[in-house]
């Protein structure tokens, strides 16, 4: 969107419209990732992947992001909430970036390698195809109702779909090429774009919609 133009406010019925979108699509959210946090943590355990533990650790992340929107539309202003509900997205990004960046440098200094997972290739191909449809959502709906905290959700949820294409890359990379370090490094690559993410939700950059 140029600079010069700017949305319309909504009215009163259509921001409630917007909230009770806001809070389904959160809660859709939430239960995808937490279905998929809990494979894709198992699988990585299994195969000693970092890169995918990390990507399951992010679904848990987007799931507490979920119900940060869940918290803040249960006000009765929700933009009451706003400032809170940026921060504590941004923690949990920075929470994200601090632990997949710790284990993937560690993970390559000591050259750990990770065998091959097939449930860890399904599931990032799966994200590839789910994400980004409810991060448009998400994204769309918090523009409209002027929310940086549902934009900043739908940041988390797009976030989802690069360490998905990144994660699937690293698997195949070393599954198929044996390239062992290719998994430590893909998740460093989403280590760096939570980071980023955590700083603009924190200074409130998050939504853009003017």
């Amino acid at each position: 969107m140029s600079a010069g133009l700017h949305l319309p406010s909504p009215t009163t019925r259509r921001r409630a419209v917007l909230g009770r979108r806001a809070q389904l699509l959160a809660g859709a959210s939430v239960l995808y990732n937490l279905v998929e946090a809990v494979a894709a943590i198992a699988a990585g355990a299994i195969a000693s992947s970092i890169a995918l533990v990390g990507f399951g650790l992010d679904s848990l992340v987007e799931m507490a992001s979920g119900l940060v929107i869940l918290w803040q539309f249960r006000a009765a202003l929700p933009e009451s909430r706003e400032r809170q509900a940026l921060r504590l997205i941004a923690i949990s990004f920075f929470a994200l970036a601090g632990y997949v960046g710790f284990e993937s440098v560690r993970s390559l200094v000591s050259a750990e390698g990770a065998d091959h997972s097939t449930i860890g290739i399904v599931i990032a191909a799966v994200s590839l195809v789910v994400m980004p449809l409810l991060s448009w959502a998400q994204r769309r709906t918090g523009r409209e109702l002027g929310s940086g905290s549902v934009v900043a959700d739908s940041k988390q949820t797009l976030l989802c779909t690069y360490l998905s294409a990144v994660v699937l890359v690293g698997l195949l990379a070393n599954s198929l090429l044996g390239w062992w370090w290719a998994d430590p490094l893909a998740a460093l690559v989403v280590a760096g774009v939570a980071l980023r993410e955590g700083l603009e939700a924190w200074r409130g950059d998050a939504c853009h919609c003017g």
